[in-house]
């Protein structure tokens, strides 16, 4: 039997828009390290990271206007979406967030 599913999301839609601005400032420095690399070893390697944070940059950029900015999804987004699906979407913010953490080691490492 399936149990009603919880309507006040709680705590889980600021951890994910924490997790979401933390991903922006990690890709911008990140990105900006990648391409500064590029510019100087025009390494495939390098033009690879540079478009990878492009690309998740616009993501996570998209994702925080949803959340924050935009009048119809952000009220949507903070009053309709489930705990259980603000949960799954805080995982996947955060884990990105660490993922993109261990890559800001090995760069700068």
């Amino acid at each position: 039997m399936w149990a009603p599913l919880q309507t006040d999301p709680g705590i889980w839609p600021t951890v994910a828009r924490i997790s979401v601005s933390a991903n922006v400032l990690l890709l911008a420095v990140l990105g900006a390290i990648w391409a500064r690399n590029y510019w100087q070893f025009r390494s495939k390697h390098t033009l690879g990271l540079l478009v990878f944070s492009i690309l998740l940059l616009a993501e996570n950029a998209l994702a925080l206007y949803y959340y924050m900015i935009d009048p119809m999804l952000a009220g949507w987004f903070a009053t309709a979406v489930p705990a259980i699906a603000w949960r799954a979407m805080m995982l996947l913010h955060v884990l990105e967030t660490v993922a993109l953490l261990f890559l800001a080691w090995v760069t700068w490492d």
